[in-house]
C-alpha cells in the first residue's frame, strides 16, 4: 500500500484509549503496519517484553495516559495518586525507549513520538501530579532527542490540550453547556481539536517529513498554551 508510512512498522501503546484508536486509523490509511498494544505497562518487564515481541519497530508512538486527579489541591494529594501518574506515564516512557532504541540506533533510523500535554508548558491549578509527570516527559524527550539525533533517530512530543478523546473529554462532558462556554473562554479557537487532527500531527512527526525536528515539545492546544 502506498502512503507516507508505507511498509513502516508502528508500535502504539494504550491502543484502545486516549489517542490510540485515531492513531491506528490515520497511520494505517498511510500504509503503516500497525502493532497495537493494550497491555499494562506498569507491570515489571512489560515494556521490554512488548518491544521484544514486536520485532522490527520503525516508529514508537508512546500513547500514555493516566487519571489526572483534577480538582485536588496539592495539600490534599495522596502519595499513591502522585505515584500513579509517574508509574503510568513517565517510567514506561523510559523503559519503552530504552528497549526500542538499540535497534533504531543500529539501523540509524527511527522515530519516537510521545503524546504529551500542554499542562507541562503552562501552569494549571489543582493538577500538580499530572502536570509534574507530563513535565517529566518533556524533559526526557528534550534530553533523549539530542542524545540520539546524531544517529538519525528523531524523538519529539506533542504537548496537547483540548483534544477530543474518551479518557479526558467523554461525550457527556462535551455535551454540557458549561463545558462549551468554558471552551470559548479558555481556547482561542473556541473548540476541541478532533482526534484525527491530532493523529495527523503525529503522522507528520512519524514520517520522513519531520527529519529536522529534534527533542521538541510542540504545543497543540488551539492557542491555550500560548496565552
Amino acid at each position: 500500500m502506498a502512503g507516507r508510512l508505507a511498509g513502516k512498522r508502528v508500535l502504539v501503546t494504550q491502543a484502545d484509549d486516549y489517542m490510540g484508536p485515531a492513531t491506528l486509523a490515520v497511520f494505517a490509511a498511510e500504509g503503516a503496519h500497525m502493532l497495537p498494544d493494550t497491555s499494562d505497562l506498569t507491570v515489571p518487564g512489560a515494556c521490554e517484553r512488548l518491544v521484544a515481541d514486536s520485532g522490527h519497530v520503525d516508529v514508537l508512538i508512546a500513547n500514555l495516559a493516566s487519571p489526572n486527579f483534577s480538582g485536588i489541591r496539592a495539600v490534599d494529594l495522596a502519595d499513591d495518586d502522585w505515584q500513579t501518574t509517574f508509574d503510568m506515564m513517565v517510567h514506561p516512557l523510559h523503559r519503552l525507549c530504552r528497549a526500542v532504541l538499540p535497534q533504531m540506533l543500529e539501523r540509524r533510523a527511527g522515530k519516537i513520538v510521545v503524546y504529551g500535554s500542554a499542562t507541562a508548558l503552562r501552569g494549571l491549578k489543582t493538577v500538580t501530579a499530572y502536570s509534574a509527570a507530563r513535565a517529566a516527559q518533556v524533559g526526557y524527550v528534550q534530553s533523549l532527542g539530542v542524545e540520539v539525533a546524531p544517529d538519525n533517530v528523531q524523538v519529539n512530543l506533542i504537548a496537547q490540550n483540548y483534544v477530543e478523546n474518551p479518557v479526558y473529554y467523554p461525550p457527556e462532558l462535551r455535551a454540557k453547556e458549561s463545558f462549551q462556554n468554558s471552551l470559548k473562554r479558555q481556547v482561542p479557537l473556541g473548540r476541541l481539536a478532533t482526534a484525527e487532527e491530532d493523529a495527523r500531527f503525529a503522522l507528520f512527526l512519524a514520517s520522513a517529513e519531520s527529519d529536522f525536528f529534534v527533542g521538541q515539545a510542540i504545543p497543540f492546544s488551539g492557542g491555550w498554551a500560548q496565552r
